[in-house]
């Protein structure tokens, strides 16, 4: 085992290399020890947990499969057993959360009510980014493992993405473009960054599997990315925020480019690989900076104002 099985770095340029044993395939890295990392503990064996200021002490599917890839990373770096147990609890954790529906797609539900903006979600909800997260961990235990179940439980997560929201999946359609939801429900968030990461769940499994099927899903999805991608630009300096009317946060903002650059260098589509560099901070002016941070706080402040109360 060594760095080529995730890591990924906010710094630019990114790196992706060819699979030497799998020709014509590419990995990328992904590593960040900061990210996600707010509010976040372990319980008592030592899977991750989120401590909300509403919802309580809750576990999130999304956070248990991050710090599972970031524990790999940390392993590969220092392969320091506690490194590896970190990764092998989250693993067991998704294993044994996984629901099965009688469809035969299994998902990773929240087993909290959550409020995205204007949208209102009932436990139980699901996520596309949940469902990419946890493929693109449970590839990885395979390729520790060789156990042939994880890859059968990701095939059946990802056929949530081949079901509208409507139908209990993350699926959306504008016209004939698809979309991959975070937070699946009315009025439609469109975060972008649970989308990005959903398409690098579909990647890694349609990778592992060579599955035209799945990567058939990840294909649409970047169709859809790319004709929606203009909806969340700010002047080519900026990300948006999805729907919620601010722009992004600095940390959301450089995840997005960051994601999109990857996406672009795996696919070598040259939109996706211009919206990754003009989204690069590195690129702003002082008075660019300016701008976008008096246009964050305003915006952001007038979305909270907007929020429905209770």
């Amino acid at each position: 085992m060594g760095k080529e099985f995730f890591q990924f770095r906010f710094a630019f340029p990114i790196d992706v290399v060819d699979d030497a044993q799998r020709p014509g395939t590419r990995r990328y890295y992904v590593y960040s020890r900061t990210l996600f990392r707010d509010h976040l503990s372990h319980d008592d064996s030592g899977v991750v947990v989120c401590d909300y200021r509403a919802q309580g002490r809750q576990y999130n599917p999304v956070f248990i499969a991050w710090c599972a890839l970031m524990s790999l990373e940390l392993y590969c770096r220092d392969p320091h057993p506690d490194h590896l147990t970190s990764f092998n609890i989250q693993v067991q954790w998704l294993r044994a959360s996984a629901v099965t529906r009688p469809d035969g797609t299994t998902v990773w539900p929240y087993n909290f009510d959550w409020q995205e903006g204007r949208c209102r979600l009932k436990a139980p909800w699901i996520s596309a980014m949940s469902q990419g997260l946890g493929m693109s961990v449970l590839v990885r235990a395979f390729r520790l493992t060789r156990d042939a179940e994880l890859l059968s439980l990701c095939e059946r997560s990802a056929r949530v993405f081949e079901h509208s929201i409507e139908d209990g999946g993350v699926r959306t359609r504008e016209g004939s473009h698809v979309l991959y939801e975070e937070y699946p429900g009315y009025p439609l968030p469109r975060v972008l960054d649970g989308f990005l990461f959903s398409l690098l769940g579909l990647y890694d499994l349609a990778q592992e599997l060579q599955d035209s099927r799945i990567r058939h899903l990840f294909e649409e999805g970047i169709d859809g990315l790319k004709f929606k991608l203009a909806d969340w630009d700010y002047r080519g300096k900026w990300s948006w925020y999805g729907t919620h009317g601010y722009l992004c946060p600095p940390h959301y903002h450089r995840l997005n480019g960051t994601l999109i650059q990857i996406l672009g260098r795996l696919t070598g589509d040259p939109l996706l690989m211009r919206y990754g560099e003009q989204w690069n901070r590195r690129r702003l002016s002082l008075l660019d900076k300016a701008e976008i941070f008096v246009l964050f706080a305003f915006t952001k402040n007038l979305a909270r104002l907007r929020l429905p109360r209770n």
